[in-house]
């Protein structure tokens, strides 16, 4: 079994100490194979906020954890225009990491982030027709068996939060192209702050065959109709379960677990699961 803990928008800036400590502790007891944060390190791209996200992360791997990560919109400076224009993702190259879309094969899985945070957008993301084939090109390097998961900070498609819809991601049928000639079995994104799993087809009728999974924010004070709270996706014997550690009153505690395996060309839930410890 391969397990990820899912995290995203942890909003350095305009964070809770509090959780940010929760989630290392919870991270610790987990014992991930891969950490993933899908985006939005940080609340205004400053220097200060991308230190402390650069000490999260410093202090994840001195504790021997791998992590991946992508950027969100909230990692481009939105007021500093020549920076935004000009340089947008600088700071995130210096302080979380020059590679803007990473990958790592772990037994069994393999890992792919896509930068889809834009300068021309203030909260929007895009995929470009270079990524597209990026995405076809290294998933078709993997071994045919491989688990492939896509990780992205803005949601490949649609999603309705508090009664408001979150927009597809731009050029979304490029992005569903590949996904699918790809065999990608599942996506992680965030930017929404509202966690959520499901397979593509109840999102668009055209898009079965992939397990879409959204984290909700782990760390920021700004929530969407759910607590603060993070993802632990465990993947093998032929499926994969997705828990929902939530934040209550004074730590993170498994509230939800749903265990998918692939059922007539649909990722379907299957039985009850034991949530993740």
């Amino acid at each position: 079994m391969t397990r990820i803990v899912h995290l995203s928008d942890l909003h350095f800036g305009a964070h809770d100490e509090s959780l940010v400590e929760a989630v290392d502790w919870q991270v610790d007891q987990l014992k991930p194979d891969l950490v993933v944060i899908s985006g939005d390190f940080t609340q205004r791209a400053r220097t200060e906020q991308f230190r402390e996200a650069c000490e999260f992360l410093d202090g994840l791997r001195e504790r021997g954890h791998e992590v991946l990560g992508v950027p969100g919109n909230h990692d481009v400076p939105l007021y500093d225009v020549l920076r935004r224009f000009l340089s947008p993702l600088a700071r995130y190259r210096r302080f979380i990491d020059d590679t803007l879309c990473p990958f790592i094969e772990l037994p069994g899985v393999a890992v792919l982030g896509i930068n889809t945070a834009r300068s021309l957008t203030f909260k929007d993301g895009r995929i470009n027709r270079d990524q597209v084939d990026f995405i076809r090109e290294t998933f078709a390097r993997t071994s045919s068996e491989a688990f492939r998961v896509l990780v992205t900070h803005h949601p490949l498609f649609a999603l309705e939060v508090a009664g408001e819809v979150e927009r597809a991601i731009g050029r979304q049928e490029l992005a569903l192209d590949a996904v699918e000639e790809s065999g990608v079995d599942m996506l992680l994104a965030g930017h929404a702050h509202h966690a959520s799993s499901q397979d593509a087809g109840d999102l668009v009728t055209r898009a079965g065959g992939v397990l879409v999974v959204q984290a909700g924010t782990a760390t920021s004070t700004r929530v969407r109709e759910q607590e603060q709270s993070f993802n632990v996706v465990d993947i093998g014997e032929g499926g994969a379960t997705v828990t929902i550690f939530a934040w209550s009153d004074d730590d993170f505690r498994a509230k939800d677990a749903r265990r998918y395996q692939w059922v007539e060309g649909r990722w379907k839930v299957c039985e009850q699961a034991e949530p993740a410890h």
